[in-house]
C-alpha cells in the first residue's frame, strides 16, 4: 500500500533542509497529502534560585519565530499540503501523537546520530521510531 499521508517533524532550521527534500519527494512520488510538524520544547517555568520566574514572554517568542519560519517553509514546499502544525510538549510523544491523530503512514523525521545508541539513529529518531504508529524513515542530517 502507498504513502497516503505523511508527517515531517520539521526542526526549521537549515540542517534539515534534505529532511523536507525527502518527505517532499515522497509525498510527490506517492501523491500523498503532507502534514508538517514543529514541536516547541515546554519549558513551563525557570527557578532562579527560591523565586520562579514566568517565561511566557519566551515562550510567546518562541512560537512568533517557529510560525514565521513554519510559513516561510510552506511556501517552498511543492507538494499538497494537507496542514502545518506548531505543537508543544515533548517531541517524541508530540510526533506519535499527531501521527495518530491524523493518520499518517509514514513519519520523516531527521537524525544527527552523535552518541550511544543514538550513534545510529539520533536521540529524537530513535525515540519516534519506538511507539510510532507507522513506518519511520530517519533522514541523516549533517551538522
Amino acid at each position: 500500500m502507498p504513502y497516503q499521508r505523511i508527517l515531517l517533524a520539521a526542526d526549521l532550521t537549515e540542517e534539515n533542509l534534505p529532511v523536507v527534500e525527502k518527505a517532499v519527494r515522497l509525498c510527490t512520488t506517492y501523491n500523498a497529502k503532507l502534514v508538517i510538524l514543529h514541536v516547541i520544547e515546554s519549558l513551563n517555568y525557570a527557578y532562579g534560585g527560591d523565586v520562579p520566574i514566568d517565561i511566557t514572554d519566551i515562550q510567546h517568542q518562541l512560537q512568533t519565530s517557529a510560525q514565521e519560519k513554519l510559513d516561510a517553509l510552506c511556501e517552498q514546499i511543492t507538494c499538497s499540503i494537507d496542514q502545518a502544525i506548531i505543537s508543544q510538549g515533548g517531541i517524541e510523544s508530540e510526533i506519535h501523537r499527531v501521527a495518530e491523530e491524523h493518520e499518517t503512514n509514514l513519519i520523516v523525521v531527521g537524525s544527527h546520530g552523535r552518541h550511544g545508541l543514538a550513534l545510529l539513529l539520533g536521540s529524537t529518531a530513535n525515540g519516534v521510531l519506538h511507539g510510532a504508529p507507522c513506518d519511520v524513515l530517519a533522514v541523516r542530517v549533517k551538522s
